[in-house]
């Protein structure tokens, strides 16, 4: 008799937005990431030039076709925007500065935010949007819904982001109401209830982010 397989475990849904433990200042923590960007250029002249060519003409640092996603997501109902880029820094040294971010879009797609990002997950409790902002000028894609969004539709997005959770953060955003939407640097989107959909098409918006991370970086738990 065959043995079974063993099961791959889905990517764990955390139950409260978690801290990087690292005691990094804003200014090592900069430090760091221009290190590691700097080290992925540096690691050979042709190397250099395939992840370049894969950003700038779309390859698999993100794929598809920009204005193709965007129709497809408009044809599904929802609303779609790509918003100026705002400045990235400084970083804040809090979660709550005053005066607070302003920010161009709800939710923010660019700008001023906190030295650290998110821990790439899903979350059942809101995030802090001035620390996700960072998560995408890292390259990510963030899907967050109202708190009128039913519990059958909250589990459809759960199947949809352990499809392809890399580079991907989901949250409630109780504001949103009975809307879901979706941020990637400078992109937008916002439906009325959750729509695989146009969240499949959204997913062409990853990667497109003034900081270039390699995938194995934005998984899930990183």
């Amino acid at each position: 008799m065959a043995k079974k397989k063993p099961r791959t475990p889905p990517p764990p849904r955390v139950q409260a937005p978690r801290t990087r433990t690292n005691t990094k200042t804003p200014a090592e923590g900069a430090a760091r990431q221009r290190t590691l960007l700097y080290a992925l250029a540096g690691s050979g002249v042709v190397a250099l030039i395939i992840v370049v060519g894969v950003f700038a003409f779309g390859g698999s640092g993100g794929g598809g076709n920009l204005k193709s996603a965007a129709t497809t997501i408009q044809n599904q109902g929802c609303k779609y925007k790509r918003y100026p880029a705002l400045a990235r820094a400084p970083h804040y040294t809090t979660l709550t500065p005053s005066p607070p971010p302003a920010w161009n879009s709800f939710p923010p797609t660019s700008g001023r935010h906190y030295y650290q990002p998110l821990i790439f997950n899903q979350y059942s409790q809101p995030v802090a949007e001035i620390q996700a902002v960072h998560n995408l000028e890292h390259g990510a894609m963030i899907l967050q819904y109202g708190n009128k969004i039913p519990q059958a539709q909250i589990d459809a997005i759960t199947e949809w982001y352990r499809k392809d959770p890399n580079a991907i953060v989901v949250a409630p955003l109780p504001k949103l109401g009975d809307k879901v939407a979706m941020t990637a640097w400078t992109y937008w989107a916002e439906c009325t209830g959750f729509d695989v959909k146009a969240a499949n098409a959204f997913r062409v918006f990853r990667y497109r982010a003034p900081e270039k991370f390699p995938k194995s970086y934005l998984n899930p738990g990183q």
